[in-house]
């Protein structure tokens, strides 16, 4: 098949512009998909960037990611109420399309590009001892840049939501929401009662796959768990990855979510539009409108009933504290006028775990960037919607196991493994490193001597983390990034419980299944951790608060809580203590963090906060 050099020029052009010169494969990517006239043959059609806005709406939708996109889409059912969604970022293109180029939208224009502070404890192999913190500025949020694992978490985690007075929020209640969404289409799953077919996110096995993950699963077998639904009955065990992906592309909330309603006469999407502040009447309490920037241009937007935050964790606290809306005493210091004085920006949680755990194997079968041909490669996902490019950024295998620490007379384990048939290694060192964020120092001494060799990886991640961070204003000014305190292993049981978990994923490589493939820990010493003996509890810690990765899941800054807790800052059904006309509906209200990867529950309180406006404001409507 031959390409014009027009395409193929604009394509090399785009591809340089958004992601450097690295990536080899996008010139020929985008110019499959343009050959084939990708907008107009694709049945979810972009999105409207609508102008001019109305003056009103009854609602103002603040973030267009995980869970905005679905209050837009279900509050836009109601014909009678008209739906504005605000999205900082812009919408989609051919290239967030592609599962397995996960890695290279961050650290693009895509990309809040948020740090997290230095505080000696953790990502001491990063780059001025910080770990890099990808959101989504897009439309579809971080469902356009994560690595698309369908993850529920564990029953436990929303009975104990509910268990700290938040009725409505328990196991049962979610279930609902979670299979409500879901359109299941691995065909041995779609008889559980825990899943669901028909709704607007597709979840799916990626069609290709490497022999390492069924001898992953295997192993699991021989140390004593299950090959299991882990989003079924019950989560403990191992499993090959299921995705939120569609005909071999990424299914992001945009794509599912939006996309189908873009005609919709009640709904109106605004991208590239930056909120500074929600304009609140200090007289009545109630949120009134949206001041927000777009093409240069300061400007307002009102709101009838409301204006919900879901602009997620790091945003959505931003935008609350910028409005007057936060710790008193910090917002007095910054020069904020104090509205509501409510701990927002507090209760950060995230999921923290060990990378650059690498094992080598003799066999040609792991993802090494050299061994792939591009043009094949390419060709075989443009026209068929398989082959590598499917894989879900490399993740091809989760498991929930269970260290010494876990009560193991309940069903909750406490750590989870990602398993990957490639390592920091794999693609000598492009863009891996980048992303991570790691030294040179580090790089050159432990991945650069096995570049381009076959590995495969387990990342232990610590699934409830103690420690609790912040985060707080850098000054009023809207467009300076936050700052963003971590605060990882804070609480020392958080370090001792993945140092376990780092000696589980060393017995899943040792199970006898790896041995056809010769797989064997890669020995040589992390620079900062020389005088520690290898392989001991001490190196593991040593090794963990280096390469401490996070998997992108900040939650909670926005917590959820009865009145009676001091530390809450919205209710059970999301309003904004206070502060009338104004709820937060994003990861950001969780009061504990969920049990496994959050994108799927982010989209699950998407849900249920759209049910819940909908019950607050017509009676008549029957809760779907």
């Amino acid at each position: 098949m031959v390409f014009s050099a027009i395409v193929v020029t604009s394509a090399l052009k785009g591809a340089i512009s958004l992601v450097g010169t690295g990536l080899w494969i996008v010139p020929l990517l985008i110019a499959g998909l343009s050959y084939y006239r990708y907008d107009q043959l694709d049945p979810e059609s972009r999105l409207i960037d609508r102008y001019p806005l109305h003056s009103k709406y009854d609602f103002v939708i603040i973030g267009g990611g995980s869970s905005g996109a679905v209050v837009a889409n279900r509050l836009s059912e109601i014909p009678d109420w008209s739906i504005l969604l605000m999205e900082a970022g812009p919408d989609e293109n051919e290239i967030t399309d592609v599962p397995s180029l996960a890695a290279y939208l961050q650290l693009t224009k895509l990309d809040w590009k948020y740090k997290t502070e230095p505080t000696g404890k953790a990502c001491l192999a990063m780059k001025g001892g910080r770990c890099n913190w990808p959101r989504g500025k897009i439309l579809g949020g971080s469902s356009v840049l994560n690595y698309m694992l369908y993850v529920r978490g564990n029953r436990n985690d929303y009975d104990y939501w509910q268990s700290l007075g938040n009725p409505g929020w328990g196991y049962e209640e979610v279930l609902h929401y979670f299979k409500k969404s879901e359109d299941n289409r691995n065909p041995y799953l779609q008889k559980s009662p825990y899943h669901a077919t028909g709704g607007y996110l597709t979840v799916q096995e990626s069609p290709w796959k490497t022999p390492l993950v069924v001898a992953f699963v295997q192993a699991g077998i021989e140390l004593g768990y299950e090959n299991r639904d882990i989003n079924g009955e019950r989560q403990t065990g191992f499993m090959i990855s299921q995705g939120t992906i569609r005909r071999g592309t990424r299914c992001s909330t945009a794509k599912a979510f939006l996309r189908p309603i873009r005609l919709r006469r009640n709904f109106h999407t605004s991208m590239n539009s930056y909120v500074t502040r929600i304009i609140i009447d200090p007289l009545t309490m109630r949120a009134t409108g949206v001041e927000f920037i777009r093409d240069g241009r300061k400007q307002i937007v009102r709101a009838r009933k409301e204006v919900i935050l879901s602009a997620g964790t790091i945003n959505s606290a931003q935008i609350l504290m910028l409005s007057g809306i936060g710790p008193k005493e910090h917002l007095r210091h910054i020069g904020i006028p104090i509205i509501k004085d409510l701990r927002v920006g507090d209760n950060l949680q995230d999921h923290i775990g060990m990378g650059g755990l690498t094992f080598l194997i003799d066999k040609p079968v792991a993802i090494v960037q050299d061994r792939f041909p591009a043009g094949p490669m390419t060709m075989q996902y443009v026209v068929n919607g398989k082959g590598p490019m499917t894989t879900l950024g490399g993740v091809e295998g989760y498991a929930f196991v269970n260290t010494k620490y876990a009560n193991h007379s309940i069903d909750y384990p406490d750590v989870q493994f990602h398993m990957a048939p490639a390592s920091i290694n794999s693609d000598a060192g492009v863009q891996v490193r980048k992303v991570l964020g790691l030294t040179d120092e580090v790089y050159n001494t432990i991945y650069r001597p096995i570049s381009n060799r076959d590995a495969w990886t387990i990342m232990p991640l610590l699934l409830r983390p103690k420690s609790r961070g912040t985060v707080r204003l850098r000054d009023s000014n809207p467009f300076h990034k936050p700052i963003i305190n971590a605060n990882y292993f804070s609480d020392p049981m958080d370090i001792a419980v993945l140092v376990e978990g780092a000696k589980l994923a060393i017995k899943v490589n040792e199970a006898k299944v790896f041995k056809q493939f010769n797989s064997r820990i890669h020995r040589i010493k992390l620079p900062g951790c020389k005088h520690l003996k290898f392989g001991s509890d001490a190196y593991w810690e040593c090794h963990i608060r280096h390469i401490s990765m996070t998997i992108y899941h900040p939650v909670g800054t926005c917590k959820m809580g009865p009145p009676t807790d001091p530390t809450a800052v919205v209710d059970s059904r999301l309003r904004v203590y206070g502060i009338m006309g104004l709820r937060v509906i994003d990861a950001s209200i969780m009061p504990t963090i969920c049990s496994g990867n959050t994108n799927g529950p982010a989209i699950m309180i998407g849900e249920k906060g759209a049910d819940l406006i909908k019950q607050d404001w017509s009676a008549s409507i029957v809760n779907s």
